[in-house]
């Protein structure tokens, strides 16, 4: 791999970007795909540029198709799960999701309830939701779940979320809680992107205890992320 490829792909990788080398099997050319573009010394018909842009997209590598015979390997950014609200359920899915390959974050500006000391080794942020996921940044392999039950924590958070491309947003509470959080976010007018949210969140395992709980809601998220 060329040296000026090599680190623009390291860049990307440290951006939070993905990313595909694709490689031409016959002579070892290459070309780095980044933004819908393939940059480098390898050129992409306009098909194989698309193919390699659907196989990125969805975190593949493999061989495209064609008389040339190139191979992509792609270098998708980390899949990250942003949990709004320190709560016992969280307490559980945080480290499930880290050992499921996800970046962690907490989210709660109830510094009693985000502490180190109840979620060792985990990225906490105290300010208020729906200011700390603008700042944080939600793209298309980011998941977002609202666990604190108070819709004046959970509501703004889902408001960002659902402007966002994140690939999952799940709520914790009842069909009634849901439906209450419906009318309020339709005032907002969000109504068009309301069937974005997984409520009641997680997959229907009927467990109770915060830990079956997250679970279930862990289950879902890497459900939905090989949906495609």
């Amino acid at each position: 791999m060329m040296a000026e490829l090599f680190r623009r792909l390291a860049d990307c990788i440290a951006q939070r970007q993905t990313a595909a080398v694709v490689t031409r099997l016959a002579d070892g050319a290459q070309g780095l795909l980044v933004d819908g573009a393939c940059e480098g010394e390898l050129a992409l018909t306009d098909g194989g540029l698309a193919e390699a842009q659907r196989l990125s997209a969805a975190g593949r590598s493999g061989l495209l198709a064609g008389a040339e015979r190139l191979f992509l390997r792609c270098y998708p950014s980390p899949s990250r799960l942003i949990v709004v609200g320190a709560v016992h359920i969280s307490q559980f899915l945080a480290p499930m999701a880290a050992m499921a390959g996800f970046e962690v974050v907490v989210v709660d500006p109830r510094r009693a309830f985000a502490s180190a000391e109840r979620f060792p080794g985990v990225t906490l942020i105290d300010d208020w939701p729906d200011e700390a996921l603008l700042r944080i940044g939600i793209d298309a392999r980011t998941a977002v779940v609202t666990l604190t039950h108070d819709p004046k924590l959970d509501d703004p958070a889902l408001a960002v979320a659902l402007a966002s491309p994140a690939f999952y947003i799940g709520a914790l509470g009842s069909r009634r809680t849901h439906g209450k959080r419906v009318l309020r976010l339709t005032e907002l007018g969000l109504e068009k992107a309301l069937d974005r949210i997984h409520a009641p969140v997680g997959l229907a395992l009927n467990g109770r205890l915060p830990s079956e709980i997250a679970v279930a809601v862990l289950a879902q998220i890497i459900q939905e992320r090989y949906a495609s």
